[in-house]
């Protein structure tokens, strides 16, 4: 993770890997143990850095901030979970509201208030999304692209993210996005296992750092 000295080597690109803290009652995430497996990976040159950023509205952005300034990534990618989905699932675009169904790991529920004020309606992932869920396809790992990534903190995170790397000329030509998980075996069904979930994600992460431009294949949805 962030502290070990690993994750500060000098010269050596980096990729920022999150993953959120267990909520909603459930004992454990998958997303922040896929990114804890991470942690310390070489893919193409880049070394891994994971970190957990708290499941709570007031405190997950300013989280990520001080990671960016810590870490100084070439690469983000935060994951989160979404139980009920049965692929991993690279998020399309980001929206500029919060409207939590349930409360968050302090007990904040906002309902329809901007993330960031003033902000764009919404902002689109600048990973290769396409290429990314065919690279995983292609291994024989469920793989999909949302059109939606809620508006919970995921979605705050996301958002938050990709506004950053807009506006703040520190992060110009870092490239970033958000992927969702399935719940695992324990958890409930639909699922995926954690050994699935690490490849899967490996295999993206290769082919975001290999790939500028996505792909033009489909992958829209009806509703």
């Amino acid at each position: 993770m962030l502290s070990a000295p690993a994750a500060r080597t000098v010269g050596q690109p980096r990729i920022l890997v999150t993953g959120f803290d267990p909520f909603g009652g459930q004992p454990v995430n998958p997303s922040w143990l896929a990114a804890q497996a991470l942690d310390g990976l070489d893919i193409e040159g880049h070394r891994v850095v994971s970190a957990q950023l708290p499941t709570r509205f007031a405190s997950a952005l300013p989280c990520l901030q001080e990671l960016l300034a810590g870490v100084r990534p070439s690469l983000v990618l935060c994951t989160g979970q979404a139980g009920g989905r049965s692929a991993i699932s690279f998020e399309r675009v980001a929206i500029n509201v919060n409207d939590a169904r349930i409360p968050d790991n302090g007990g904040e529920q906002p309902i329809d208030t901007p993330v960031i004020e003033g902000g764009p309606a919404a902002y689109f992932s600048t990973l290769p999304i396409k290429a990314m869920m065919a690279a995983l396809l292609g291994e024989g790992i469920r793989a999909d692209v949302s059109q939606s990534a809620g508006t919970f903190v995921c979605n705050h995170v996301f958002y938050g993210l990709m506004h950053l790397l807009a506006t703040d000329p520190r992060w110009a030509g870092v490239r970033g996005g958000m992927v969702h998980v399935p719940w695992l075996p324990q958890q409930g069904q639909p699922s995926m296992t954690q050994e699935q979930v690490v490849h899967g994600l490996q295999v993206a992460l290769r082919c975001a750092v290999r790939t500028r431009a996505d792909l033009r294949l489909q992958a829209g949805a009806i509703s």
